[in-house]
């Protein structure tokens, strides 16, 4: 099980990862929160932080 976030209104959110080709050849990991727990969860990595939009308490990863 990976990390899990509850946001303001009470929904619950898991955090995922995936590694992405960019078009430079670049290879990046990039985060993700969804509603149902995936084989694709991951902990928070160290460095970011958790921040939720205020419009609609979406969850996103930032950098600190």
């Amino acid at each position: 099980m990976g990390y899990s976030h509850t946001n303001a209104k009470g929904k619950k959110y898991f955090l995922n990862s995936k590694d992405v080709n960019l078009k430079g050849g670049r290879l990046q990991t990039i985060y993700y929160f969804s509603k149902d727990e995936r084989d694709s969860a991951c902990d928070l990595p160290a460095g970011k932080q958790v921040v939720e939009s205020p419009k609609t308490g979406l969850p996103f990863v930032k950098g600190k």
